[in-house]
């Protein structure tokens, strides 16, 4: 069952287990964030900020397999945090490399 929207608007599944006393609730557990160990998402128009370019030309790099992306239940694109800021800096030491 979905209990409503999590971090960056995943849908959160609720647990439960069915004991002596019937039904009980256990909790929470965002499916996004179970998949990428901790590592926060971001939306398209996230990265897009931080590169300075469109949403859409993040999905292109995407769909190019520059960038990768994980699917949300909704067929939503998400980027790890972690791979984005990887690839920024790098544009960032490319950028300044190409100016000396």
């Amino acid at each position: 069952m979905f209990a409503g929207a999590g971090a960056f608007g995943c849908p959160v599944n609720t647990q439960w287990e069915s004991g002596p006393a019937g039904v009980k609730k256990l909790g929470k557990v965002s499916t996004m964030t179970a998949a990428v160990d901790d590592d926060p998402l971001l939306t398209p128009a996230e990265v897009a900020a931080l590169f300075r370019v469109d949403p859409k030309t993040v999905t292109r790099w995407a769909q190019a397999g520059k960038i990768g992306s994980i699917r949300t239940l909704g067929g939503h694109r998400r980027f790890r945090q972690s791979e984005v800021r990887a690839l920024l800096e790098a544009a960032v030491v490319e950028d300044v490399e190409d100016q000396q």
